[in-house]
């Protein structure tokens, strides 16, 4: 195969007839074998790592949240089906026809084989969208196609509701990488996490099909609110501390599990890849936010109720926390920056949770602010830093 590949190289390289498609080629040598180009000499500074094995480490992290939302979105499918006696049509003649999987709640497989037929058609389509969009835009500027896609392909349908029309979320995310991303100059410009912008636009673009409250929508005429919706309308969340931590509870696929996040969590930190700082100063800012607002208390605010340990295991922000704020691109640089950035996601998660009742979910947009503000805060830093040195050095 390597040597295949080495003859026809030379039709993709400058000259030759498909020079135009050499990001694609080169995508696809480089995905199987080590990159074309090789640095010699004693000059260079030679590292472990690089842009393929940081996509390839967060996917690894993103393990364990994929498997619960497989699990967990079939076992809520399930149990919806069995609350009404009803089967969707869809359903029956998916995935689960084929590997043999009913419709028993009880049934590891069958809750996994269910949430996997509602996992793999959104999978499918952002990787197609995705695929498209980076060919397009290496072709056009002549750049190499990078990995990051195939994690923004992943990550996508892990913070969607499991039964948003894939139509829906394919134009989302078409906006999202184009106008997130692709406009800034494509990997590694991007001024917010692309997956989390495509998110966005889906919210804001079809309420109806991606709202912040009754996410949940498994059949028709059966809605299920997540907890903080439940909470927000003044209901009881009737979930445990257990099981919103582990992550059986309604909310987007990937979302609901802490316990898998906190697990993502290790090996991004283990690795290097993922910041502790911003990771650990995200959740001061949303304890010490959220348990102002607890001490203060209302009398016609429920969420003002809603303890800080509960902040932290229902809601996307433990995904959110762990694979959107850390993102490197759209991150703080500066290593004090990341304490003040983290910590400015903490307490607007809690900030919009809170006083804004019509929206409980805020993680999303507090990331995405912190983003814009990223810039901003390594500015400040480093200014900082400078007129401390010149302070210094006039001493």
């Amino acid at each position: 195969m390597k040597a295949f590949l080495n003859k026809q190289a030379k039709h993709f390289e400058k000259g030759g007839k498909l020079e135009r498609w050499f990001p694609v080629f080169e995508m696809v040598d480089t995905f199987i074998y080590t990159p074309l180009a090789k640095t010699t000499g004693r000059t260079h500074a030679r590292d472990g790592i690089e842009l393929k094995r940081i996509m390839t480490t967060v996917v690894l992290a993103l393990i364990p949240c994929v498997l619960m939302a497989f699990y967990n979105t079939g076992l809520q499918a399930n149990n919806a089906i069995v609350q009404t006696g009803t089967i969707p049509e869809g359903l029956r003649y998916s995935i689960l026809a084929y590997f043999g999987a009913g419709f028993n709640p009880g049934s590891i497989y069958d809750n996994a084989m269910l949430g996997l037929s509602y996992f793999l058609p959104l999978y499918i389509a952002t990787l197609v969208v995705g695929g498209i969009w980076e060919v397009l835009f290496a072709v056009v500027r002549k750049h190499e196609i990078g990995e990051a896609f195939l994690v923004t392909s992943l990550l996508y349908p892990l913070i969607l509701p499991p039964t948003v029309p894939v139509w829906q979320a394919m134009v989302a995310l078409s906006i999202g990488l184009v106008f997130g991303k692709e406009l800034f100059g494509g990997t590694g410009r991007n001024l917010v996490n692309p997956a989390l912008f495509a998110r966005a636009v889906l919210f804001f673009s079809y309420p109806a099909s991606a709202s912040g409250d009754t996410v949940w929508i498994a059949l028709d005429g059966f809605s299920r609110a997540t907890p903080l919706a439940a909470q927000a309308s003044g209901l009881e969340m009737n979930v445990t501390f257990f099981d919103a931590f582990i992550g059986f509870i309604p909310g987007s696929m990937g979302e609901t599990s802490t316990l898998a996040c906190l697990i993502g969590a290790f090996i991004l930190i283990v690795t290097g890849i993922g910041s502790w700082r911003i990771m650990l100063s995200s959740v001061i800012g949303l304890v010490a936010v959220s348990g102002l607002f607890f001490a203060i208390g209302s009398d016609t605010n429920p969420m003002f109720s809603l303890s800080p340990q509960w902040h932290l295991v229902v809601g996307g922000f433990a995904f959110a926390t762990v694979f959107m704020a850390t993102d490197p691109v759209s991150a703080s640089f500066t290593e004090k920056g990341k304490y003040y950035y983290g910590f400015l996601i903490g307490a607007l998660t809690a900030l919009v949770r809170v006083v804004n009742p019509a929206y409980p979910e805020g993680a999303m947009l507090a990331v995405l602010f912190a983003n814009v503000m990223a810039p901003l805060v390594d500015y400040v830093v480093i200014r900082a830093n400078i007129k401390r040195r010149g302070a210094r050095s006039a001493a």
